[in-house]
């Protein structure tokens, strides 16, 4: 039962009143625009200590992913979603953005992130070094999710963790961009917000035209189209065809008068 009203309130909005005793004080408290301290600390699956700092510094968007490694089902659903539609967009992990998982559990070492990297770089199926599982350091975990808005509790009868699905996207330098919320994700959603965390440098004409034509609707949770950017659009393309109309109309008329004289 606990699990099924987790699940259920992974998709937001839920109102407080719906929440069950167990699931008081979680969810997602959107932050957009908060900057996370980069100096904070995990574990790699080196079993080396290593700052966040370090994985913004080639100037990538950053996909921040919250689990716990041994967590019974949410977690697995939230990471296969997140696997399975990192697979599906044309960027890769590691060339044009990053990706880190870090675990809300204590007890996940770092050979536990290890295996759990491995597992899901598999099923990725593309070479990559850019998809980084990290353990805790200090309880600096408990620091980046508050920043990042992400609530959770332990829940000692049920001996799980209680928390929201979903994953945030980071700006290169460290800033909250957007919350993509459940268990699977558009592509399309991926994409934008991506793009839109890059500040549209990605050097894809495609994205930057996506983004104009698509925005971010809170209350659906996802990217649609904007009405006014494509009724604008649509102008400008009325504009450009009556005006090569009109030139080769001109154009001719011309040719005709040469050969009039």
């Amino acid at each position: 039962m606990f699990l099924m009203a987790n699940l259920l309130y992974a998709v937001p909005p839920v109102s407080p009143s719906q929440k069950l005793p167990e699931l008081e004080g979680v969810g997602i408290e959107e932050k957009l625009g908060a900057q996370i301290d980069l100096g904070l600390t995990f574990i790699d699956t080196d079993g080396k200590p290593k700052e966040l700092g370090e994985f913004f510094k080639k100037g990538r968007p950053v996909i921040l992913v919250f689990a716990y490694y041994t967590c019974p089902m949410l977690c697995s659903m939230v990471l296969n979603g997140t696997s399975q539609v990192l697979r599906e967009i044309p960027w890769t992990i590691g060339t044009e953005y990053e990706v880190i998982t870090v675990t809300i559990d204590p007890r996940d070492n770092w050979e536990v992130a290890k295996k759990k990297r491995d597992s899901y770089l598999a099923n990725y199926g593309r070479p990559t070094n850019g998809w980084h599982f990290m353990a805790d350091y200090m309880e600096h975990v408990k620091v980046l999710a508050k920043s990042a808005g992400f609530n959770y509790k332990w829940d000692g009868t049920q001996e799980q963790y209680a928390h929201a699905a979903g994953f945030l996207i980071l700006t290169p330098e460290g800033k909250i961009s957007r919350y993509l919320y459940g268990i699977k994700f558009k592509s399309r959603d991926v994409r934008l917000a991506l793009a839109e965390a890059s500040e549209s440098k990605t050097g894809m004409a495609f994205e930057r035209i996506l983004l104009y034509c698509f925005h971010y609707d809170p209350n659906a949770k996802s990217y649609v189209l904007f009405a006014t950017n494509i009724m604008r659009a649509g102008g400008v393309m009325v504009v450009l065809i009556l005006g090569l109309v009109l030139w080769r109309l001109f154009r001719a008329e011309n040719q005709n008068l040469r050969m009039a004289q």
